[in-house]
């Protein structure tokens, strides 16, 4: 195994994924204060990002999973789950430090796996021409920094400057940052 390889995948990883970190954060702000919050989010980054590696797989060795005209309208997942936070925001609006709605691991994979269609167009090449034994260290390389990923949104969300911030304006960000990401992704279809 090259170290030049591991450096590039860890590059790759970094530049594809930092968007992340913020949705990341945000998903620990909402879920503060419920049980199997880590585990719920990490898990749902998992399965999403599992979910970008085997399309960005199946792509890169002649498959067809979506045509590239479809990838954009995986924008609309977001933007579906944006609505839905701001609906959820605004009718506890009112409350006093209401519930928020514990954060599920399907919100979250949908979210990854939605925002990961830029991610996929970049593997696709990279996968193409690393061979099986290049991208198995990319995927390998990859899954590891899941982890340090999901450690730096729960590290970035419990910082108290970073907290109070999301803990008062994190209802409105969610669904903000989420339809911001939708459109984004949609905007390729335009």
């Amino acid at each position: 195994m090259s170290l030049g390889i591991i450096g590039q995948a860890i590059g790759l990883f970094a530049v594809t994924n930092i968007d992340d970190i913020l949705i990341l954060a945000l998903f620990f702000a909402q879920g503060a204060g419920h049980r199997h919050t880590l585990r719920n989010i990490a898990l749902g980054q998992y399965l999403g990002f599992a979910g970008i590696l085997v399309a960005a797989g199946l792509a890169a060795f002649g498959a067809t999973f979506l045509p590239d005209a479809a990838i954009p309208y995986l924008g609309l997942l977001p933007i579906a789950l944006g609505i839905k936070a701001a609906v959820q925001a605004f009718r506890h609006s009112g409350d006093d430090d209401g519930p928020q709605p514990a954060t599920s691991a399907l919100t979250v994979a949908a979210v990854t796996f939605a925002n990961g269609g830029d991610n996929i167009g970049v593997y696709v090449p990279v996968f193409a021409t690393a061979g099986a034994g290049g991208t198995s260290v990319y995927v390998v390389v990859f899954l590891v920094l899941v982890a340090v990923w999901v450690a730096a949104g729960r590290f970035f969300a419990t910082r108290p400057a970073v907290a109070g911030v999301l803990s008062r304006w994190g209802h409105v960000l969610l669904p903000v940052v989420l339809i911001g990401i939708g459109l984004f992704i949609l905007s390729d279809a335009w």
